[in-house]
């Protein structure tokens, strides 16, 4: 799991090293005191979806189609704010029957920032340390919460200090970038077209607008730029 998160996610060693510590240290304990909750922030593109994915292939060998692997996007699952009590009592369901299923589920609620206010707060009684229901041991789950800077703010999941620990995502450099493009395209055979790397680089937008240093989307735009540039 480290060699992959160190290899293919640029620029986000503080993300990598917190991470990998709490995962590792969280699986090695059979009888965990409480649940790992990992807040992952930052800005667009910075590798913050992508870190959970390769967590989760590597604890499952399947990414995100695992049945043990539930992600929440709030415009999909969620999209009704006028409808929050009834996903309430959908989400209090799934979590509780996934759970029973196994212990060692992880839930990954991307989009923070767009989750219908009050919705998680159902969570919280399965966050803390002390959640056992019909004799199974809610402690060992792993849940991941994703959201740009503040889109997490003034939950009570986090007042009531329910989150182990904060991920910070740092602004992506252009060198950042670089690797991004590079990356994609030796996937997809194609290592040596520097034509593309220097095409896509040069069309993304920084920050600030003295000095341009930091990449206003993170790597969030570099497929697709690499399809234009080929």
């Amino acid at each position: 799991m480290e060699w992959d998160l160190y290899t293919h996610i640029y620029g986000q060693h503080l993300a990598q090293d917190i991470v990998s510590e709490e995962v590792i240290k969280f699986l090695a304990n059979q009888t965990p005191a409480r649940p790992l909750v990992l807040s992952l922030h930052g800005g667009s593109g910075t590798g913050k979806t992508l870190l959970s994915s390769m967590l989760v292939s590597n604890l499952y060998n399947s990414a995100m189609s695992s049945r043990y692997v539930h992600h929440f996007i709030p415009t999909f699952h969620f999209p009704n704010p006028e409808r929050v009590n009834e996903y309430r009592e959908d989400l209090k369901a799934w979590v509780t029957g996934n759970l029973t299923a196994c212990a060692r589920s992880i839930f990954i609620f991307d989009e923070m920032e767009r989750m219908p206010a009050g919705l998680l707060e159902v969570l919280e009684p399965f966050l803390g340390p002390s959640h056992v229901v019909f004799g199974t041991n809610y402690r060992k789950a792993i849940y991941m919460f994703i959201s740009t800077f503040g889109g997490f703010s003034g939950s009570n999941i986090i007042n009531d200090g329910l989150v182990t620990r904060f991920v910070p995502f740092l602004p992506l450099c252009r060198h950042h970038v670089q690797r991004c493009v590079r990356d994609q395209l030796c996937q997809q055979g194609m290592c040596g077209r520097t034509d593309v790397v220097d095409a896509v680089v040069g069309d993304m937008h920084y920050t600030p607008a003295q000095g341009q240093y930091f990449s206003t989307t993170g790597c969030k735009s570099v497929p697709a730029k690499i399809n234009f540039f080929l």
